[in-house]
């Protein structure tokens, strides 16, 4: 697969950054490339968040005696990134919080995505800092979880992360796009807008839906409008 490289990227994530995951979920099913991380929600409303995937995993602890620092890698993720951390979307205990946040945030991190659980909501509201998760705890992972690895492949129920994929997150959930294909999901998915501005705009000024739809491509939203 064909790469982009970074100042084409930048380009696509700004575009997609005037879209939502729900069009960028059209543009995905047109091409038949499942995206969307089922089961993570949004944990501040109303943020959105578009960046590459700097992916995590974590795997158990097995001695407990030695303190594990599981957190290290944030010292290490670039801004602009989107951390997607995998512990198995486990409701265990969380893999997120409010110190890791405040990194986050001095670091010009885009977001973070947990298929896991994260804690301190109310103090990463009060921050409108962009965290979607499986779930949300109190419990501490220290002790708990470790580092298993940074910069490597991870599933979320049955979709693949890549480091360098493009998440797409805002109330609705989270979305992965693939790299390769950034750019032709990112035209697709602002055409699907265009077309739903059009219907709506005609069903406001007093047409049937169903002929708006039909007159607009409703069906296939995310070929070129018709004149």
């Amino acid at each position: 697969m064909v790469t982009l490289p970074a100042p084409a990227l930048d380009d696509v994530i700004d575009r997609l950054r005037l879209t939502d995951t729900a069009a960028v979920s059209d543009a995905l099913d047109s091409l038949g490339i499942p995206g969307v991380l089922t089961g993570i929600a949004c944990r501040v409303p109303g943020v959105t968040m578009v960046g590459v995937a700097y992916t995590v995993t974590y795997g158990p602890v097995e001695d407990t005696t030695t303190f594990h620092n599981a957190a290290n890698y944030i010292d290490d993720v670039p801004a602009g990134a989107v951390i997607v951390v995998d512990n198995g979307g486990s409701l265990e205990c969380t893999n997120w919080g409010n110190i890791l946040t405040a990194v986050a945030m001095q670091r010009g991190v885009a977001g973070t995505v947990i298929h896991g659980s994260a804690r301190d909501i109310a103090e990463i509201r009060s921050h409108g800092y962009p965290l979607f998760s499986t779930g949300v705890s109190m419990v501490s992972g220290k002790n708990r979880v470790t580092l298993a690895a940074t910069g490597n492949d991870i599933d979320v129920h049955g979709v693949r992360v890549s480091p360098g994929d493009v998440i797409v997150a805002d109330d609705n959930g989270a979305i992965r796009i693939p790299r390769a294909i950034a750019e032709a999901v990112a035209e697709r998915a602002t055409q699907v807008d265009e077309t739903e501005r059009r219907i709506a705009d005609a069903v406001r000024a007093g047409a049937r839906l169903d002929r708006a739809r039909s007159e607009f491509g409703y069906a296939t939203p995310w070929e070129p409008a018709r004149p």
